[in-house]
């Protein structure tokens, strides 16, 4: 599975754990279905719901004129992965990240989630 495939996957499986009441394994077999599960793609989203409180605090403190509790949920979802890959992926650029990150944020937020999402990651990198 290409990177970029994991990464939407791993959204899908995270956005899903976050409004739902499901358990991350459940969740990732629910984006891959029957195919094999891709070490990234669990490495991610199981890094993402490790360090949520973490990564939370850090993208909050990285907000301008926003709280991050009236984030929509998916820029927050696309925000703490990043943030993950930033802080404990050191085989992804920051630059890599963030251009994932805004092609996310463009393919399943609103017009200009993708400009949002790169000012945030921008200033957190």
């Amino acid at each position: 599975m290409k990177r970029r495939t994991a990464r939407e996957k791993a959204f899908q499986a995270l956005f899903q754990i976050n409004n739902n009441d499901i358990n991350t394994d459940e969740a990732i077999q629910h984006v891959v279905e029957d195919a094999a599960v891709d070490e990234f793609l669990h490495q991610l989203v199981h890094g993402v719901i490790d360090h949520r409180d973490e990564l939370d605090e850090w993208i909050s403190d990285n907000l301008d004129n926003w709280s991050f509790n009236r984030l929509p949920k998916v820029e927050k979802t696309v925000l703490r992965m990043a943030a993950y890959e930033f802080k404990y992926n050191d085989d992804v650029p920051g630059q890599v990240a963030i251009n994932e990150a805004v092609e996310l944020a463009k393919i399943f937020g609103e017009e200009d989630s993708g400009k949002f999402v790169n000012g945030v990651l921008s200033k957190m990198i």
